[in-house]
């Protein structure tokens, strides 16, 4: 699954989680500053932030981009020395363009986030009474205009990445498909190998770039907007049960979201198993249809009827456990949309805050939880990532000389699923 793509998979993801962390504590705490010595400074700390297209070509931004693009030419070059692979470009440099364009993202809901605060301030001052009138008309359609031009950079990388990445996973899918089919004489035995050959390579990397790229961006946007919340929290002079305590929203959303984790994970443990044995009896019902298509033995209605019985029976269960499973998803989801305004109640009615701040506070709060809440947000899809990958380690193996898991023994033994 890695090893045909990926040099050395085990070396290398560690490495690579090793040498991200290096680099994002060299930049906070030494390098972020140092562009001011080749003439790329931070703006000040009291600068008003830019909220336009123009942000993105700052010279705090250019300097990123150099520190970005030298930390990722070491790590290629070590490995492209090191362990040589027919996919290299496409796993190394590549998956680290998409890491990029997962920091651009982030990077657009902070510009946004910076312009909800001075946007809505702007808006509060031309409706208030006292400053009526006070406000050009020109302001608002500036003010559009900025964050506009971000949202059009937005569109236009989101369409290059979303051509990028559809290339990357067929890649994937193409270095396992080269892979197994090379060892098809050792696989072929194995229930539905046509299909996890066929098909669950593709479900796979789909699935693997999908999860991949959700946690390194719900990584990012921690780093990013922990700071923004904790900053935010000072202007927040108490909320509901606790009180005035310090970082309250961070607390809030960091307790809130593990919360929300820890409850589907124990709700939902049951799916994973529950989807993979659904694949294997939706495969034995499948392969002796197609068995049944050449040999008129086969595929006779009382043997049909046994493996039909079997995918109707294990549905049922899913559907059974799925239902528990998503009143407490969509309700927690639904208590998740009311947090924000519960929490900043006692603030706006004590008029602590601006409706700016209001807006800065609410987005903030909703990138960190819905960052804090990847397992929560994502559980559907790792249900299925679990799934294909045991079948597909069933190709493990058989290649490694291990014994096949339990579900693929006893339907080799038996000819079918009981």
């Amino acid at each position: 699954m890695f090893v045909s793509f990926f040099p050395s998979p085990r070396l290398f993801f560690s490495s690579a989680v090793a040498w991200a962390l290096l680099a994002v504590l060299v930049w906070f705490f030494l390098a972020r500053d140092a562009g001011g010595l080749i003439g790329l400074p931070n703006p000040p700390s009291d600068a008003a932030p830019v909220v336009g297209v123009t942000r993105f070509v700052s010279p705090s931004f250019i300097w990123f981009y150099l520190y970005f693009g030298g930390a990722v030419a070491i790590f290629t070059a070590v490995w492209r020395v090191r362990a040589p692979h027919p996919y290299f470009n496409w796993s190394v440099p590549g998956s680290a363009l998409i890491i990029f364009v997962l920091y651009f993202m982030v990077e657009v809901s902070v510009t946004i986030n910076d312009w909800y605060g001075s946007y809505f301030d702007l808006i509060q001052k031309a409706l208030d009474p006292s400053t009526k009138g006070t406000v050009p008309a020109a302001d608002l359609y500036i003010g559009l205009a900025e964050i506009t031009s971000v949202l059009l950079l937005n569109i236009v990388v989101a369409v290059l990445n979303a051509f990028f990445t559809s290339h990357y996973v067929f890649r994937w899918r193409t270095a396992m498909n080269d892979h197994y089919v090379e060892r098809w004489g050792a696989l072929r035995h194995i229930e539905g190998a046509a299909q996890r050959v066929q098909e669950d390579t593709m479900r796979f990397a789909r699935t693997f770039e999908d999860l991949g790229t959700s946690l390194v961006s719900a990584i990012m946007t921690l780093i990013a907007f922990l700071p923004i919340l904790a900053g935010l929290s000072a202007k927040i002079p108490s909320i509901p049960i606790l009180g005035a305590i310090p970082y309250s929203l961070v607390v809030v959303s960091l307790v809130w979201s593990l919360f929300g984790t820890g409850l589907l994970a124990i709700v939902g443990i049951r799916l994973p198993g529950l989807e993979f044995r659904n694949q294997r009896v939706e495969a034995a019902y499948r392969k002796e249809l197609v068995y049944g298509e050449d040999d008129e033995s086969r595929a006779a209605p009382l043997p049909l009827r046994e493996l039909f019985g079997a995918v109707r029976q294990n549905y049922f269960r899913l559907y059974f456990n799925y239902l528990y499973f998503n009143v407490v998803r969509y309700g927690y989801l639904q208590a998740d949309l009311m947090l924000p305004f519960l929490v900043l109640i006692p603030a706006i009615a004590a008029g602590a805050i601006t409706f700016g701040v209001f807006q800065q506070v609410r987005a903030s709060f909703g990138e960190v939880r819905d960052a804090m809440q990847y397992l929560v947000r994502s559980w559907p899809d790792i249900v299925e990532f679990m799934s294909i990958y045991k079948r597909l380690r069933a190709f493990e193996a058989a290649l490694q000389g291990e014994a096949l898991p339990e579900i693929d023994r006893k339907f080799l033994q038996d000819g079918k699923l009981a």
